[in-house]
């Protein structure tokens, strides 16, 4: 997946790691005020993609590659990089196919989001693969046109592995808090947390779900239905079959 021209609609990633202990519960990062894209919000770990995601070597180090194409293979392998990255959960498989229980390294993270390392040599190096297939499409969202910077943004569900803390990395991201999905939404309703509205619809979509189980069960048999929202005088809005009911956004609050 090479590099899009200044302008373009960027390929990007995010992951909704889910735990059931002690209760049903969504991984969310609180983004550098200074980052300047969501800053400040309390997000889902995730980013753009990298040139890296496209390593042809991932092929042989990384699980379900082969049952995907290309691109789909690369947006897994970025969502899966960027909680690396931002939260030190490392979706991957030891040699005898348990989850990776490592505790991943701050400064090893920290060389991955700089590009001062290879995160598939960082993979490779520990003898793992990475579990593609622990991964379930929950929902695609293009950032509307009226944005200055605009992403085609992948959103994925998976189980995270309950032998890993998730510390944030103190840069991109600076607090990392398991939170239930209802508590999140009260959060931002109240003012207490910023959420940026796609966060805040997917944070919806899966307060609908009573487990992570549930949850995945339901983003696999969910029609995926890509949402980009527009712009319909004072609000955004977005297509009412895409799963989230009818839904108007008001401009002044992007």
């Amino acid at each position: 997946m090479s590099d899009p021209a200044p302008g373009a609609i960027r390929p990007a990633a995010t992951i909704l790691l889910l735990r059931d202990a002690p209760s049903f519960e969504v991984l969310m990062v609180k983004r550098h005020h200074q980052i300047d894209f969501a800053a400040g919000a309390l997000v889902f770990p995730g980013g753009k993609s990298h040139q890296g995601d496209s390593d042809p070597r991932w092929a042989r180090l990384a699980l379900g590659f082969d049952a995907l194409d290309p691109d789909s293979a690369a947006l897994r392998i970025a969502a899966i990089r960027e909680a690396y990255e931002e939260a030190g959960i490392l979706l991957a498989r030891d040699r005898d196919g348990a989850f990776y229980a490592g505790e991943a390294a701050k400064d090893v993270r920290a060389a991955v989001a700089e590009d001062k390392v290879a995160f598939i040599d960082v993979v490779e190096n520990l003898g793992l693969k990475l579990d593609l297939s622990a991964l379930t499409v929950f929902a695609r969202w293009i950032t509307p046109k009226l944005m200055p910077k605009r992403f085609d943004t992948w959103f994925y569900v998976a189980h995270a592995p309950l032998a890993q803390q998730a510390i944030c990395d103190g840069h991109e991201a600076v607090d990392a808090e398991w939170v239930a999905p209802g508590l999140a939404l009260d959060l931002a309703a109240s003012g207490a947390r910023k959420v940026i509205f796609p966060t805040r619809m997917n944070l919806q979509l899966l307060a609908e779900s009573a487990s992570p189980a549930d949850a995945v069960a339901r983003a696999a048999a969910r029609e995926l239905v890509t949402v980009e929202p527009w712009v319909d005088g004072p609000v955004l809005r977005i297509q009412e079959n895409a799963g989230y009911g009818p839904v108007t956004e008001p401009l002044e609050a992007l």
